[in-house]
């Protein structure tokens, strides 16, 4: 969309505390990941925790530690998806089972936000509400609704799987 960016939300629910050993690999990685997302072409802003080494492990969902949501903003769908399923995030992405609940409702959300803007986890939580009382709009929306998106048609998640 012209003068307009993409924003994503995806919240995780880890199996166990960040410091504990069944998540270590995950977190070991979480900088890494972040820091190629950085690098992307099109990628615009991601949230971060203060603490180094913290990604977003910092902001909590409901007071609870265990969620760990990603929130970024990229130039168009076309870059996020490469991001997601064209770089070393993917490995990590089809493996998320090992670290993360699997989550009994819909956690993964997008949405056009002016270039620039940058929005906060209580916007984004607002989105992905919204989606799940609604579906798809042009208010929130998920894969599907991207008609130019592709990528995520072969490797995207299940409905079993986490994120």
């Amino acid at each position: 969309m012209n003068g307009m960016h993409l924003a994503e939300l995806n919240v995780g629910r880890l199996i166990a505390p960040t410091d504990d050993p069944r998540v270590a690999e995950f977190m070991d990685n979480l900088d890494r990941i972040n820091g190629l997302a950085k690098r992307m072409p099109g990628f615009q802003w991601m949230m971060e925790g203060g603490a180094e080494g913290a990604g977003n492990t910092e902001a909590k969902i409901e007071g609870d530690d265990l969620y760990i949501p990603n929130l970024s903003v990229w130039s168009d769908a076309a870059t996020l998806e490469k991001f997601v399923w064209g770089t070393i995030h993917k490995q990590f992405y089809a493996r998320r089972a090992e670290w993360f609940e699997v989550l009994g409702t819909m956690h993964f959300v997008m949405w056009w936000v002016p270039q620039g803007h940058r929005p906060s986890l209580e916007e984004a939580l607002a989105r992905l509400d919204h989606l799940r009382d609604n579906g798809d709009s042009d208010h929130a929306f998920g894969w599907s609704w991207l008609k130019d998106a592709q990528m995520w048609r072969s490797h995207g998640c299940s409905p079993q799987a986490a994120e």
